[in-house]
């Protein structure tokens, strides 16, 4: 079944499976349970479904959600859904995509964008499209009525939101009629690329002809000597980074919206639009064996073909590509095999521990956000609105969702003390109070569960999809930053970082005033007196 292979990471290449036997009925019993693809939908590492459509499916759910002007049938009104299908069926001159009007039989929830939902009275009309009314029938009676176009985010959202409202049964049976439709309209949309898809845009000669007039003003300060050579490569990089996004920002502006590149791209359903850029726009600046970015870019894009001196420069990247991917495979098995070793014996022992102790949540993250990672913990404390003392949450409560977070915020809650593992009392492994919720079943995890390997693995598990590679901006050395695994290693294994932060020599606050070319950094502590840095 496709919906499985993202779990397995698994392919329809030639990949081979192993067959398991139980033979016993304790351990039938115990496989259905455990094993059974059904009673697998959430991920135990984070709680999201890990069955969602991908690929095929979402460019056909794609093209089955999406409208678009000026098709037959357009602004047409049908008395029921099921006529606005009859007349489709009947090839009554009606697009899939045209948008018509249709009147509602019953009062009706209708989501005309994610996230947003409004009630509508029955006999009120609504504008939607052939395909909306295709996609809803696959979608059970009572969940609201989708009235937008669907990605992959759209379609995963989907199918978390009926994980929590349905029955694993259920959710087989939603999840088949989505794939179904998803692969059925992708062989009716007959997606094709073709070398003219990939648009490049026609004012790419123009963007570059201002890039190389700056960057011959920086070679001209150079020249003088009056920029160094780290101020004059970091220049340039900035130039064509800039104009790199120019002229991928003037590409996607000339995309239809159904160019197929485009649909394959912003559906969600392969690559990405970094990807485009280098078919359509240009390929931009690459980096050297050591990381270094060379401070020549890549002008040309795939469509119009790399000169030798263009090719020889991205053969650095696509050979260092090929050997971080062979090198990342055995590291990151590596780190999970040590992760495993460390936390095998942490093991759910007990139901409650009795500790005192927990570590405080802010129930809002910087971005405004309510923080997911919430859900499923247990509460030392009440939780109580900071304004009023009000207690909104017991002690003891497990936070169950994400709508719930937002109602304590609403109450005025900003703090909560939650349980955690770190702080466990339990003189054995840990306890059912402070481990909080199993993500995969969104209910308090059961005893005996093997929750230090299920940890381990959610951490091994994407890094082989981590980055190995480490970027030199240029030159300066505090500006190297590790990234993807070896970065997680350095937190791991608590290792000092490569690039140590540059600490003043006394406290205060810092202001920074420029000088024409130069910078001066002014400290002024406490007691107001002042430190000056040039």
């Amino acid at each position: 079944h496709p919906l499985v292979c993202t779990a397995f990471n698994a392919d329809f290449d030639g990949d081979q499976m192993a067959v398991h036997l139980p033979l016993s009925s304790e351990a039938q019993a115990e496989a259905r349970v455990l094993m059974l693809s059904t009673n697998n939908i959430k991920s135990p590492a984070h709680g999201r479904p890990l069955t969602t459509p991908t690929q095929d499916m979402v460019i056909g759910l794609y093209y089955l959600t999406a409208d678009r002007d000026g098709m037959p049938g357009e602004g047409r009104v049908f008395m029921t859904a099921d006529e606005a299908l009859l007349a489709y069926d009947a090839r009554a001159d009606l697009d899939l995509q045209a948008r018509i009007h249709v009147r509602l039989k019953e009062d009706t929830e209708v989501q005309s964008k994610p996230g947003t939902i409004e009630l509508k009275k029955a006999g009120e009309r609504i504008e939607t499209t052939v395909g909306r009314i295709t996609f809803n029938r696959s979608l059970p009676d009572d969940h609201p009525f989708v009235n937008h176009s669907l990605d992959k985010k759209g379609i995963s959202r989907i199918v978390e939101e009926c994980t929590t409202s349905y029955s694993t049964t259920q959710m087989g049976q939603i999840l088949d009629e989505v794939k179904r439709l998803g692969f059925h309209y992708a062989t009716r949309a007959g997606v094709t690329v073709s070398v003219y898809d990939a648009m490049i845009p026609l004012n790419k000669p123009e963007i570059l002809a201002a890039a190389d007039t700056e960057v011959e003003k920086i070679e001209k300060q150079w020249d003088r000597g009056l920029i160094t050579r780290e101020e004059r490569h970091r220049q340039i990089v900035e130039v064509w980074t800039r104009a790199t996004d120019d002229v991928g920002d003037a590409m996607a502006e000339a995309f239809d919206k159904f160019n197929p590149i485009y649909m394959m791209a912003y559906s969600g359903a392969r690559g990405n639009i970094k990807q485009i850029r280098q078919l359509a726009g240009m390929r931009g600046l690459m980096a050297n064996p050591k990381g270094d970015i060379i401070d020549r870019p890549i002008k040309a894009n795939f469509r119009e073909g790399l000169t030798v001196l263009e090719y020889f420069i991205s053969t650095h990247g696509a050979r260092k590509g090929l050997a971080d991917t062979a090198l990342r495979t055995a590291d990151s098995g590596y780190l999970t095999r040590r992760l495993v070793d460390v936390a095998q014996d942490v093991i759910v022992r007990e139901l409650d521990c009795g500790t005192d102790e927990g570590v405080t949540f802010a129930l809002l993250k910087d971005d405004g956000n309510v923080d997911h990672n919430l859900v499923g913990r247990c509460l030392l404390e009440p939780a109580v609105a900071a304004e009023t003392g009000e207690v909104v949450r017991e002690k003891g409560h497990f936070i169950e969702s994400d709508a719930e977070l937002h109602e304590m915020a609403e109450a005025g809650v900003t703090h909560v003390m939650g349980r955690t593992v770190m702080t466990c009392h339990a003189k054995h492994g840990i306890c059912q109070a402070c481990y909080g919720w199993d993500l995969a079943s969104s209910r308090p995890v059961d005893i005996g569960t093997a929750t230090g390997i299920i940890a381990a693995q959610s951490i091994g598990e994407p890094g082989t999809q981590l980055t190995m590679r480490t970027f030199h901006t240029g030159g300066v050395a505090g500006e190297d930053i590790t990234h993807g695994l070896p970065r997680v290693t350095e937190l791991f294994e608590a290792r000092q970082p490569k690039g140590l932060a540059i600490l003043a020599d006394t406290g205060g606050t810092l202001t920074i005033e420029e000088e024409g070319k130069s910078r001066v950094l002014t400290i002024t502590d406490a007691e107001g007196n002042t430190t000056e840095y040039t």
